[in-house]
């Protein structure tokens, strides 16, 4: 997994949106629900297999959306320390994040890229990349942004989504519903490429949508037709 695109709405509003792109066979997840975890309250839909999440929001006004990969594919090295979903809950729960993430330890962990938006005082919207070896943590501008998982997608792909991204929001307003369609139906027509991917044993089983306005937000969570593989 997984695609992610963010659409800042004002200086304090925005939307994410994740397209789940997982193998047909693992297991189903969970919808989204509120659990209290170390006297946090957490939102997220629950991963059928380990019990982690690759999308949440914190009672602590962060959200953090997960993809497979560093900044470039790698060769798995199983067995692995534990599963990255539970970094990411780890890490939701956390009183601050850059203080987490210094202090982590991910040895053993397999490669991924966190999204990561806090509002709690001034919004931020932030990209941590743990490439196997090294941890890298950068703010980013608040601007409209695509990331694609470097374990399905080369540099190629990557940078055909971004063209279309740029391209739909330039002739459409940024809304949620936008956003959606776009990680509905954007795309050349190419299944094993387009937003929503399909290929043989792999594909988009779900799309996840947070969106935030003024002091609150909802967390809204498609899973694929019913006429497709994937979640149901």
């Amino acid at each position: 997994m997984c695609t992610v695109t963010f659409l800042p709405l004002s200086d304090t509003d925005f939307v994410l949106t994740s397209s789940r792109d997982v193998g047909y066979h693992r297991e189903k997840a969970l919808v989204p629900a509120t659990y209290e975890e170390h006297d946090v309250s957490l939102h997220y839909p629950k991963d059928g297999k380990a019990g982690g999440t690759w999308i949440g929001t914190s009672r602590g006004n962060r959200l953090i959306c997960l993809l497979n990969g560093g900044f470039k594919d790698h060769i798995q090295e199983q067995p692995y320390a534990r599963s990255r979903g539970l970094v990411v809950k780890e890490l939701l729960i956390a009183a601050s994040f850059g203080k987490a993430i210094a202090e982590i330890e991910l040895s053993h962990i397999e490669p991924f890229t966190l999204v990561v938006v806090e509002w709690d005082r001034e919004p931020r919207l932030s990209q941590f990349v743990w490439d196997g070896h090294e941890k890298h943590l950068e703010e980013l501008k608040w601007q409209p942004s695509i990331w694609s998982s470097s374990t399905l997608y080369t540099e190629e792909m990557k940078s055909m989504r971004k063209a279309w991204f740029e391209t739909w929001f330039r002739v459409r307003e940024m809304t949620p519903q936008e956003a959606l369609d776009f990680h509905q139906f954007a795309g050349i027509g190419k299944e094993d490429v387009d937003v929503f991917m399909r290929r043989e044993k792999v594909g988009t089983v779900s799309i996840t949508q947070v969106f935030k306005t003024e002091n609150w937000s909802v967390m809204d969570y498609f899973p694929c037709p019913l006429d497709q593989k994937g979640d149901k």
